[in-house]
């Protein structure tokens, strides 16, 4: 099984509340993917905190270790799911997250997020939550 991280599991592992490393390593490096729109958001927060340096550090030291993937290849499908959301009355207003999910679907990897409740609407999307609360 291959799986593609959200944002919030990354969150998760930099402020120490998930210990990603054992679970990656279980599940296998090869086996785990974030989106360019992870990567988007973690440089946002590192930016973002009281200590800008450090974070930024601490998010270099997280993607060396992991494979990015792009979300061009999603983008016909983030169009797709976007209208017929819409449509439905059960929006993602969360760009972000639904660029996230969509690249989950279109390169067949499970999600894995603490963010259930939103990505559940998108179709054929397969969902894991390794954060217990």
């Amino acid at each position: 099984m291959q799986y593609l991280l959200d944002t919030n599991i990354c969150i998760f592992f930099l402020r120490g509340k998930l210990d990603l490393d054992r679970v990656i390593r279980e599940k296998g490096r090869e086996n785990c993917f974030i989106s360019e729109i992870t990567v988007v958001e973690l440089r946002f927060g590192a930016e973002n905190s009281n200590h800008p340096f450090k974070s930024h550090e601490a998010v270099d030291n997280f993607l060396a270790g992991i494979s990015i993937i792009p979300i061009y290849s999603c983008i016909n499908l983030y169009a797709k799911e976007k209208v017929r959301l819409r449509r439905l009355g059960t929006p993602i207003n969360d760009e972000f997250d639904l660029l996230i999910g969509v690249t989950a679907i279109e390169n067949k990897l499970i999600l894995v997020t603490d963010n259930t409740t939103d990505f559940q609407r998108l179709e054929k999307i397969q969902i894991e939550n390794w954060f217990n609360r």
